[in-house]
């Protein structure tokens, strides 16, 4: 996911532009810091006390012209509004948050909003059109032909959440301002492997695996996750 975002930020803003980018649900900071290193300014919005923690740890642990370059608010992604002016930002992630969201529409409007003209959204969102996968490949049947009629499913943690469908996504971003730009999948192969699974000696093969199944067809549609990128018109 993170050579999709580069993807599309090399090929959208100038080539040493330092961007404002917004992370909401920022999680324990693993795509704002990457970012920051970068050299762009970031601001994660997170509610969650624990992840705020390990991101402000991980945070001071970096050098100083890094540290300063990002900020950390406590807050939930549908108040964007109280906490920064439309158009503040080039980029907005929202990555593994509309998922816990009943209805995310208010969300993804609140997040367009903060967009500059121009600006890039970026979300990574569970497949609603490929929830049998799972169940179906690991020889859960009941559990595959349930999958088929509804974007509610179990995760890892044990939490019973939602998926997304494309078309629907689609539907909401052309809606809101900011109509998709290109879309991936995510976890194609990978998604099958338990919690705890070693790193294989040829990751850097899996990755690329990856990477050039998330880009084609039909591979990209049954992917465990989608990552969107809608453009602020």
């Amino acid at each position: 996911m993170a050579r999709q975002l580069d993807e599309q930020i090399v090929g959208r803003f100038p080539v040493g532009q330092r961007l404002r980018v917004l992370d909401v649900g920022m999680g324990q900071g693993t795509q704002a810091l990457r970012l920051v290193r970068a050299g762009h300014r970031v601001t994660g919005l997170e509610q969650d006390a624990k992840m705020i923690a390990v991101a402000r740890e991980a945070l001071a642990g970096e050098p100083e012209g890094i540290r300063e370059r990002m900020r950390i608010i406590e807050g939930d992604g549908r108040d964007t509004g109280v906490h920064f002016l439309p158009g503040s930002f080039d980029v907005v992630l929202c990555h593994g948050v509309l998922m816990y969201v009943e209805e995310p529409d208010p969300l993804l409007a609140g997040l367009a909003r903060m967009l500059a003209p121009g600006g890039l959204l970026s979300l990574l969102v569970r497949n609603g059109d490929a929830l049998a996968v799972r169940p179906g490949l690991s020889g859960d049947w009941a559990g595959a032909l349930a999958a088929f009629d509804t974007v509610s499913y179990r995760n890892r943690l044990g939490l019973d959440v939602r998926a997304d469908r494309l078309k629907d996504l689609t539907a909401t971003l052309a809606g809101i301002g900011a109509p998709l730009h290109a879309w991936y999948g995510v976890r194609v192969f990978t998604d099958t492997a338990s919690d705890g699974t070693e790193v294989p000696a040829d990751v850097e093969t899996l990755l690329a695996v990856e990477e050039k199944a998330g880009r084609t067809d039909p591979y990209r549609g049954v992917a465990a996750l989608l990552h969107l990128c809608g453009v602020r018109g």
